[in-house]
């Protein structure tokens, strides 16, 4: 029986950079009831506490609930409070490498933005993410610029040689996510399997990205089962489904 249920958030759980809706809140709890949830994303730890955190009715159920942000960089617990377990944290001169290769990457591919919003690179400590709009671009504009990643993915090419001592991914609706080498998605996974003590083959991953490219594709090489959801629409539908099949599974054991 699978105990624990891994997501993706933007894209996944809740469109890019927003919050999740009631009706998600409400599935989660849910599922929270019958499972131990994670949640891996790009976005640093205030943007967990925006998205979802502050939405979930049931602060009880925190205890059940494991936040990886910034791609499994870094990991949170609930124990009286949330605490930070680790953070792979890059050094100054890693930062200047990746920040001066990523913009000279973006500079060579002729995808410069004729408009931006906000900063278009963070440094969120264990990941550099680069926003090709903005960090606070509107969500329509962030979906018309890249929707078939093209774009990121030809900045992508160049950073994998340019960039070859890091990890480079596709996340998000216009964003690229750099990490350490071999500190992915899958590397959170792991640790979720060492802190919880479950078993890979008790989990579940569910995101969008799962293509080979994708932030979410890392997942993928722990043999985990995945399934590929459209947008936060599908993942309700996904979730739904979940926690129904695991309240029958406890009513009979």
């Amino acid at each position: 029986m699978k105990k624990l249920i891994v997501f993706d958030l933007d894209g996944t759980l809740a469109e890019s950079k927003a919050a999740i809706d009631s009706e998600m809140a409400s599935i989660l709890s849910d599922l929270l009831a019958v499972a131990h949830v994670a949640i891996i994303s790009g976005g640093d730890w205030p943007q967990f506490e925006k998205q979802v955190l502050l939405h979930l009715p049931n602060k009880k159920l925190f205890k059940k609930l494991s936040i990886l942000p910034t791609c499994g960089t870094k990991y949170y617990q609930y124990k009286k409070g949330w605490k930070e377990l680790y953070a792979e944290n890059f050094t100054e001169e890693q930062k200047h490498i990746i920040i001066d290769t990523l913009n000279e990457a973006v500079a060579a591919s002729g995808f410069k933005a004729s408009k931006t919003w906000g900063e278009q690179i963070e440094d969120r400590g264990s990941q550099i993410t680069f926003s090709a709009l903005g960090q606070k671009a509107p969500l329509p504009q962030k979906k018309k610029w890249d929707p078939k990643f093209a774009k990121r993915q030809k900045i992508k090419t160049k950073l994998d040689k340019t960039l070859s001592a890091f990890s480079v991914h596709l996340g998000g609706a216009t964003s690229i996510d750099i990490t350490k080498p071999g500190i992915d998605k899958a590397y959170g996974i792991r640790k979720l399997k060492k802190v919880l003590d479950i078993k890979i083959t008790e989990m579940i991953f569910i995101g969008d990205a799962l293509f080979k490219g994708g932030n979410d594709y890392p997942a993928r090489k722990t043999g985990v089962n995945c399934i590929q959801v459209r947008d936060p629409e599908e993942t309700k539908r996904v979730i739904e489904a979940i926690t129904a099949c695991l309240a029958v599974k406890q009513k009979k054991k």
